[in-house]
């Protein structure tokens, strides 16, 4: 079936204008303007979206898709996911993330759940590893779960700088990069290693010395929540200034503990101080949970983050001046370079039909994965298995 998509304003993200958009089995077929379709016979279905943007659809790349959290005993570990909990969003990519928990959570579990949401309408992925060492892995190693395992495009969330972590040694870290790199290598993917950044003393050093005493480049590691304490921020800058990629964590200045830098003044700070947008992506780590700890590591309480998060910053970067040509990289175009999603994050032809249509608040309005209408009038009209 034919779906052609008429007088929206385009963003590829950057502005194309007011087209038409021609959708064939699942692909960007055609853009262009006053795109008409009168072959008798034809199966095509008209939408007509004047007065909206159509943007690529958000490519969320760290959620704990199966549920995080745990940190407060068994009743405290989050749910899974739920189709329209992420196409609600606006979000037709998601990358799964095992979290905190590796003991009751496993990755078999994380790769029967991406491969659910495939089959329920929309791309996943995920990252093998777990967030302590020894690596949690599906066939005994990083490298070979990349290479084997078409779903796995990195390893992660590996923590460091945290007091939940199994403070990994700058020899440890070295040879998971290494061997997501060769993973990467041997299966034409990119490679990522997904480091949780937590707010301990420590920072980036350990990353900084494997840059400088090994041959890994710099751009097979994506340190995330480099937001949470200022400190660690003024860190990541350097990190991207050397010509990495940093991940923000949208709605973490949400938690009651947090302490560091929203995420419209990071993305404002960094390119003042001349770090490309490119190098910057905005995650939701949708369905973790968000824990308050006191001074003594002792938790106090805790929330969830939402996916909704990524709407919600986008608007609050375009409420602090940025045009949404740029605002919208961190979602899309962005993080499908980092993560080597070639058919993804840009509307080209070509490229997959995932389209998020905003209307003139910027509310979501339409969602398509492949082409296939998700949601409409901002509720979800295709539903998970068991919703």
């Amino acid at each position: 079936m034919f779906l052609l998509l008429k007088n929206g304003e385009v963003y590829d993200p950057d502005y194309v204008g007011i087209s038409d958009i021609l959708i064939l089995n699942g692909k960007i077929a055609l853009i262009d303007k006053g795109i008409d379709i009168n072959c008798t016979g034809l199966d095509i279905k008209v939408l007509n979206l004047r007065g909206m943007r159509l943007v690529p659809g958000f490519i969320d790349n760290h959620v704990h898709i199966i549920g995080g959290g745990g940190e407060a005993g068994f009743e405290s570990r989050t749910p899974e996911v739920t189709l329209s909990s992420i196409t609600e969003c606006g979000v037709t990519t998601v990358v799964g993330v095992l979290g905190t928990d590796g003991t009751t959570r496993h990755p078999e579990t994380l790769l029967a759940k991406a491969r659910g949401l495939k089959n329920e309408g929309i791309s996943a992925y995920i990252y093998t590893g777990s967030y302590e060492l020894p690596l949690i892995t599906l066939t005994g190693s990083a490298r070979r779960d990349i290479v084997l395992i078409s779903e796995v495009i990195g390893t992660g969330e590996i923590a460091v700088s945290d007091h939940r972590s199994s403070v990994p040694t700058v020899e440890e870290l070295t040879r998971i990069a290494t061997d997501t790199r060769l993973g990467g290598m041997l299966s034409g993917k990119v490679g990522v290693l997904n480091l949780h950044m937590g707010s301990g003393r420590e920072g980036f050093s350990s990353i900084f010395k494997v840059l400088k005493d090994t041959e890994i480049p710099i751009r097979h590691f994506l340190p995330t929540h480099v937001t949470r304490t200022r400190d660690l921020f003024e860190q990541s800058k350097i990190f991207a200034a050397l010509g990495g990629t940093i991940d923000m964590t949208a709605g973490s200045n949400d938690a009651a503990s947090f302490s560091g830098v929203s995420i419209a003044d990071a993305v404002n700070s960094c390119l003042e101080n001349g770090i490309p947008i490119e190098k910057i992506t905005i995650s939701s780590d949708g369905n973790g949970s968000m824990p308050k700890f006191n001074k003594d590591g002792y938790l106090e309480g805790f929330a969830v983050a939402k996916l909704s998060s990524l709407q919600k910053e986008l608007k609050a970067m375009l409420m602090s001046g940025l045009d949404l040509t740029v605002a919208l990289k961190p979602f899309t175009s962005n993080v499908a370079r980092v993560l080597g999603l070639h058919s993804k994050g840009r509307l080209a032809v070509d490229s997959d039909a995932d389209i998020t249509v905003l209307d003139g608040d910027l509310n979501i309005d339409v969602v398509m994965a492949g082409g296939r209408v998700m949601v409409e009038s901002g509720r979800a009209v295709v539903r998970g298995t068991f919703e």
